[in-house]
């Protein structure tokens, strides 16, 4: 019956593609009823601790974007580009990766996308160059952020399994290895692609008058203007204090915290309190935090965990002794290859927090060390694979070269080479610093 009930996980995984967003948990949900009524066995444990958490960190990131702070940081990122845009294929993703570092979420990327665009443009650089990299580089972002779900799912996922990983010991892992990923795969980016003026289909193209006017856009001429926002300003000065209280807490949560308060439980209250000062000092309307896209994206992340992780729950928490026995061999001898696993899971689940929920039980069911666990973290993202994410069409549509792209093949597109850079150098050298240091 496991490939039966295989069956279904990947029926509700292919069906949510074609649907997209929280449908991915509502047909986990659907898989779950007929787990239970049609098979007879009895749900798993939602993953209730990390759901919370990612409910925590939206709401403090929405209200942030609420105050203009999330636009305030944008613009920080735009002049430092505007500045130097001989150096955009590695300054763009730069400033991707550290806004998701910062707001814990990949979906910060969108406000930079056109300016990233801009500057090579007008520079003379291939736009797929930086663009392609840069939404990749968002989204490594997201396993090197002391706030975003997918730190919270290790933590919580280790202390259900009687061990306690602190943030640190993480970010130690993953900061080093998702940089050096980025880095990488920026250099590898540097020379890819023909010169815009070396181009022949781009050339072709410029003959057409209405497609050399559209080139450039009128509103992007000049760096955004210097007018200060002081509501922006003190939303974006509390959440990034909130940031480095999240840290010390982290650090020193033995001296700081009552007893038998866990990490989770801290992120929790800390980042709601956060939203709860960036109110209070800002005095900003709180239907603005509802309606903001942060706020948006954070919900439907809910969502899809809340299904399709019980549904994965359900499933491998039945088989796990079959599971086990089958696997536990090739396992043992080469752990990195839950890496591997990870990444094939990944190009089909379009989040990193679902993937570990997921996966990172299995794993300590299998008895892989947690330093090995920690290191292949990386590979959580592999949904670049597919060019369909939000970001990745963003960077398609903002491109108005036609340089980034999805090929005539669907999978010879923009992101996969750099993506598979990023990720698997990221990976190789997360898991040789986690060998090094636990």
């Amino acid at each position: 019956m496991f490939y039966v009930h295989m069956l279904l996980l990947l029926a509700v995984i292919f069906i949510g593609i074609r649907y997209g967003g929280v449908a991915f948990g509502l047909f986990g949900g659907l898989g779950v009823s007929i787990m239970a009524f049609v098979f007879g066995i009895a749900p798993g444990s939602p993953p209730v601790t990390v759901m919370l958490i990612i409910l925590a960190v939206v709401a403090a990131s929405a209200t942030l974007e609420a105050t203009g702070g999330l636009k305030l940081l944008v613009k920080f990122a735009e002049k430092l580009l505007r500045k130097h845009p001989d150096h955009i294929v590695f300054l763009g993703p730069l400033c991707t990766y550290f806004l998701t570092v910062l707001v814990g979420t990949g979906h910060s990327v969108y406000p930079l996308l056109p300016v990233i665009y801009d500057v090579a443009y007008k520079k003379g650089i291939r736009p797929e160059r930086p663009m392609a990299i840069a939404t990749v580089a968002s989204q490594m972002g997201i396993t090197a952020s002391p706030i975003a779900a997918a730190a919270a799912v290790v933590i919580a996922t280790s202390m259900e399994n009687g061990l306690e990983l602190s943030l640190i010991s993480i970010l130690l892992v993953t900061i080093p290895a998702t940089l050096t990923g980025v880095l990488v795969a920026c250099a590898w980016s540097l020379k890819r692609g023909k010169d815009l003026d070396k181009d022949p289909e781009f050339q072709a193209r410029l003959q057409d008058p209405e497609f050399r006017a559209s080139l450039v856009d009128a509103d992007a001429q000049s760096p955004s203007e210097d007018g200060k926002d002081p509501t922006a300003s003190r939303g974006l000065t509390v959440f990034l204090l909130g940031i480095l209280m999240v840290i010390l807490v982290a650090m020193f949560g033995d001296v700081l915290l009552p007893e038998k308060v866990g990490m989770s439980k801290a992120i929790q209250f800390l980042m709601l309190a956060v939203g709860g000062v960036i109110l209070l000092v800002t005095n900003i309307d709180p239907k603005k935090i509802v309606t903001s896209n942060v706020f948006t994206a954070g919900m439907t992340a809910v969502v899809i965990i809340f299904g399709i992780a019980w549904l994965s729950d359900t499933i491998i928490g039945h088989h796990k002794s079959y599971l086990v026995s089958q696997i536990s061999d090739m396992v043992n001898l080469y752990p990195w290859s839950f890496a591997i696993a990870m990444f094939v899971v990944s190009a089909f689940l379009k989040s990193q927090a679902a993937v570990l929920t997921i996966m990172l039980p299995l794993g300590f069911s299998l008895g892989i060390p947690p330093y090995v666990l920690i290191g292949v973290l990386p590979a959580c993202y592999a949904y670049f694979f597919f060019p369909f994410y939000p970001s990745d069409l963003a960077a398609i549509s903002f491109d108005r070269t036609g340089t980034t792209r999805i090929g005539k093949y669907i999978l010879n597109h923009s992101f996969l080479i750099p993506g598979f850079i990023g990720v698997t150098v990221a990976t190789v050298t997360g898991y040789f610093i986690s060998m090094a240091i636990n």
